[in-house]
């Protein structure tokens, strides 16, 4: 085995001895994009985030581990041993006692009819969207752009459509509704609001995620569909972004870059999280033994191709040497992960699992400090799907850590398999005594020591190396 070190060393000599019609290709290909990318970024209008707000549920709804399992007695047809597999996963799941479930399911006996998970969800939508209004005040009145995620939910009129009517937006709002697109469709709404808004100047993007975990839940007794119960939890935000020159100013942040991959035309990568109904009849979303593999695979896709657009020139160098090397078979030689940290000051991943956020970490080359956000996130929200992001953000405005300069990295994963990153620069300090904030009257409660938390990675199958 050579080091990486060795290797730089005898690459001059090693490029010699191969046919440069290989290589040359790929430096036009360099070139092209390195020059078509500050062209771009010369001409496209700035893309700024005005503000977000998170959905702090009321305690009323608070479910801890053990009530939650006493709903699935009553809701459910689970049997004690799939009570007791939940229960062995929850123990070691990252989430505390505090996370939120939905009104309908917390009430005896649940009601689970259409119009009170509709009321659930516009609750958790509206209540976001009137934090996020009264933070900016900015008229409804002048949003341009609509765009709704939810991760399962499907309802006529769409969730888009329950925010036009709320807030009786013009006739010309442009209306988007995501479902189905799993916990990635937040930062991809980020991906489609910033093409809209370079086709549509001088206008506002309202992004709204809200998770209803009722459609999630599963009622039977399948081991692959029980994992899909216990970390889903409520919760949303809202988004607003702006295209206005005059808003740079009052803005928190700056779009730098948005970037989405896909692997679904990989069969394990587009079954690893699959709806379906089991044996009995009951409806549930399988999560296959793959999914660390395959949630890494997709994350190295996406790293591959951000990397290129933050990195800083010396870890460019060393990847793409390190991909030569590989690719011309001319040494074994792991693969490099470039060092993120050199550009990012700050990274805030989807939640997921204990498990997926373990594996990001080990192969990011993170330390616990630099998840600390979402560790915490999970703890305490649980995984609230496309709104987890923000919670995490929340959590470092809170904690005073955002400056003004300071770039951000959120990155989301999820079903098909897809994977999408944002990166955003501050243009201001955060303060870290906004009411709003859903961490704001407990933060001093965290971080909370979770060292000794074994995980349950062991349904799993081991993640391949990055």
């Amino acid at each position: 085995m050579f080091s990486f070190n060795m290797i730089l060393d005898e690459l001059p000599e090693r490029i010699n001895q191969l046919n440069l019609s290989f290589i040359a290709p790929l430096l036009c290909l360099a070139l092209i994009f390195l020059l078509s990318s500050i062209f771009l970024a010369k001409r496209s209008p700035k893309v700024f985030l005005l503000d977000f707000a998170c959905y702090k549920p009321p305690v009323t709804q608070m479910c801890g581990k053990e009530k939650f399992l006493d709903r699935f007695r009553i809701y459910g047809n689970s049997n004690e041993a799939s009570i007791d597999f939940m229960r062995k996963c929850l123990v070691r799941s990252g989430l505390g006692e505090k996370t939120y479930m939905p009104s309908n399911l917390m009430r005896d006996p649940p009601n689970l009819s259409l119009e009170e998970t509709r009321k659930e969800v516009e609750s958790v939508m509206f209540g976001a969207v009137d934090a996020l209004l009264e933070k900016t005040g900015v008229n409804p009145k002048d949003i341009g752009i609509v765009i709704a995620t939810c991760t399962i939910l499907n309802v006529e009129p769409s969730l888009a459509d329950m925010v036009v009517n709320r807030y009786k937006l013009g006739d010309h709002v442009l209306v988007y509704n995501f479902t189905s697109m799993g916990c990635s469709a937040g930062l991809r709404a980020i991906g489609l609001a910033q093409g809209l808004l370079k086709a549509h100047p001088n206008t506002y993007a309202l992004l709204v995620s809200p998770e209803n975990t009722m459609q999630m839940i599963y009622r039977g007794n399948g081991k692959s569909k029980l994992l899909m119960n216990f970390p889903l939890r409520v919760g949303g935000a809202a988004v607003l972004l702006s295209n206005k020159p005059a808003d740079q100013c009052k803005a928190k942040f700056q779009l730098l870059h948005s970037v989405h991959t896909h692997t679904a035309s990989s069969d394990s990568s587009y079954q690893s999280i699959y709806e379906s109904e089991d044996d009995e009849g009951f409806g549930g979303v399988t999560v296959s033994r793959e999914l660390l593999s395959v949630a890494i695979g997709a994350v190295e896709a996406n790293i591959r191709a951000l990397g290129p657009l933050v990195l800083p020139l010396s870890e460019k160098v060393r990847y793409l040497t390190n991909y030569i090397i590989r690719y011309f078979n001319m040494a074994e030689v792991k693969p490099y992960t470039p060092n993120f940290k050199k550009a990012i000051e700050h990274v805030f991943p989807h939640v997921g699992t204990k498990p997926v956020l373990d594996e990001f970490e080990k192969n990011m080359g993170f330390d616990a400090s630099d998840v600390e956000a979402s560790r915490m996130n999970l703890y305490r929200f649980g995984n609230t799907c496309s709104a987890s992001v923000w919670y995490a953000l929340s959590y470092g405005e809170a904690k005073g850590k955002i400056k003004r300069g300071d770039r951000l990295w959120q990155i989301a994963f999820g079903s098909g398999f897809k994977c999408s990153s944002a990166v955003w620069r501050a243009l201001r300090n955060v303060d870290d005594d906004d009411e709003r904030n859903p961490w704001i009257d407990e933060i001093h409660e965290f971080p909370v020591d979770l060292r000794n938390m074994k995980s349950f990675a062991e349904v799993f199958d081991p993640a391949k190396k990055m």
